[in-house]
């Protein structure tokens, strides 16, 4: 697969986001021409601060707008699609639920529903669904036989793009492979509230880290990239046998949140003790996914694990916090 992203046409959406900055960037090292559907300019975004952005097609819009969904893959004809682009942040589905389901459902049509109509040069489209879409279950770990029964406004939203996917998939024979991986972390995530960011900047101003549950919510976490190898394997094994097929990816390792918080203390050298605020709600309090098919079926296993994609993104949260500093 060494050439395979050579002069290919990509076009990902959310690609200001976590996972989408580093997505492009290993898109573009291995070659590939890029576009990418992108709302808003985020300074701090790994997209633009470190010149991803001047390096793709810039192509502005909404997931809400299909013409402009339309726009993009009739002009740019591209080979992959990624769709990352998604309201992202569980709290803000909560407080605002018809914009979750509006970026997140309707999004997913309107992106799926373009390229039927512009299909002349899809090979595959990556839908980016997530552990969320399985909702709250007894059994664990999810499977991708699990059925998928969100309750909560971020979790439906996910179950019902990937069953929009999956319908879309099987009515008419489009070439789509959903991926679901749990909570991911890495340098750039501009969200504080979530634990591996929020966590490693309160240590390096010598803080309390801040936990918003009880500390023991269970979560799948997986470094952003080994997510972003999940995603290009799925796309580069890619047949029409896989098509409307899910797959999980994960460490398959379980933590809870003080568990995370205190490996992250550890790998900083620091021990001051979390504030616990236990006023958490409309959340999963435990999720964990098996990633037997992808190991199975596409041969991918993480390379980085927890431990080693903690060290990555501590470093480059250091590298980032003393540039800051350097700059007032």
């Amino acid at each position: 697969m060494a050439d395979f992203w050579k002069s290919r046409s990509v076009l990902v959406t959310g690609a200001s986001g976590l996972v989408g900055s580093w997505l492009v960037e290993e898109l573009l090292r291995q070659g590939a021409q890029v576009a990418c559907l992108v709302r808003d300019t985020v300074p701090d975004s790994r997209f633009f601060s470190e010149g991803l952005s001047s390096k793709v097609v810039l192509v502005r819009g909404e997931l809400e707008d299909r013409s402009a969904i339309e726009r993009a893959i009739n002009e740019y004809e591209p080979a992959t699609i990624f769709h990352l682009g998604a309201q992202a942040i569980v709290q803000a589905a909560n407080r605002s639920p018809v914009h979750t389901f509006r970026a997140n459902i309707e999004g997913t049509w309107n992106l799926l529903e373009a390229a039927r109509l512009h299909d002349q040069s899809i090979k595959q489209i990556i839908v980016a669904s997530s552990d969320k879409a399985y909702g709250e279950q007894e059994k664990l770990p999810y499977t991708e036989q699990s059925p998928l029964q969100g309750t909560h406004p971020y979790d439906v939203s996910k179950s019902c793009a990937d069953l929009i996917s999956q319908a879309y998939a099987k009515t008419y024979a489009m070439p789509i492979a959903i991926s679901r991986c749990g909570n991911f972390f890495g340098g750039g995530d501009m969200n504080f509230n979530r634990i591996v960011p929020g966590t490693i900047r309160s240590l390096w101003n010598n803080e309390a880290p801040v936990i918003r549950s009880d500390g023991k919510f269970i979560r799948d976490y997986i470094y952003v990239k080994d997510a972003v190898s999940a995603y290009c394997t799925l796309a580069e094994k890619f047949s029409p046998k896989l098509s409307g097929e899910a797959f999980n990816f994960s460490n398959e390792v379980q933590m809870d949140v003080l568990e995370m918080t205190a490996l992250i203390s550890k790998l900083m050298k620091k021990n001051i003790p979390p504030k616990i605020l236990n006023n958490i709600s409309g959340e999963i309090r435990n999720q964990h996914l098996s990633a037997k098919k992808a190991r199975e079926m596409l041969g991918w296993k993480a390379k980085y694990g927890i431990d080693e994609g903690l060290r990555e993104t501590i470093k480059w949260y250091s590298s980032y916090f003393e540039s800051k500093a350097k700059a007032r």
